[in-house]
């Protein structure tokens, strides 16, 4: 596996890290350094270590995951994504949101948005190639794409609250379709 096919596949693995962090940029206004920051290491950091996971053992925990993976994915997404909704359609409009991310949210989408990433870890591992540094690359390039796709809802943030919140939902309903898909 060359070099560019490792960046192909760490982006291609970050592409749901980024969605979600966008999400989660559309919504939070407050302490939004730190919430992006939240975002980006624990999404890079999954993303780091789920291919090592899977690696190490290959086959055993992933055929027992793949099986409920597209469910687990799906249901955490569309849980997520029907929070934003009811948020959307409260009659409170002023209610800020959460200044920041709670502890299990934050690992349930990190787990959500790495479990393919353990499936690479096998695949790798059946290419007979060390996980180092693959691992490394795609955790460092989800964790650049997290904090920017926050950061990219700045541009948005005209939009009104309610529209800002039904956008966040149907990217992630999109999320939790195409697990399923």
């Amino acid at each position: 596996m060359s070099i560019f096919e490792i960046i192909i596949l760490g982006f291609a693995l970050a592409l749901d890290a980024l969605l979600v962090s966008f999400s989660y940029g559309l919504i939070l206004n407050k302490n939004r350094f730190h919430n992006s920051l939240k975002l980006a290491f624990s999404f890079g950091f999954f993303q780091f270590f789920m291919p090592i996971l899977g690696w190490w053992l290959t086959g055993y925990i992933y055929n027992y995951l793949k099986i409920y993976s597209k469910w687990i994915v799906f249901v955490v997404f569309l849980v997520l994504s029907l929070k934003f909704l009811k948020e959307a359609f409260s009659k409170d409009d002023n209610a800020i949101p959460n200044e920041c991310i709670s502890l299990t949210c934050l690992l349930c989408l990190a787990v959500a948005t790495s479990i393919d990433a353990l499936g690479a870890g096998v695949s790798i591992k059946f290419l007979n190639i060390s996980i180092i540094f693959p691992s490394v690359v795609i955790g460092l390039i989800t964790f650049v794409l997290s904090a920017i796709g926050f950061f990219m809802a700045c541009i948005f943030k005209f939009i009104g609250k309610k529209y800002i919140e039904i956008i966040g939902a149907v990217l992630l309903m999109y999320l939790a379709i195409k697990a399923l898909v």
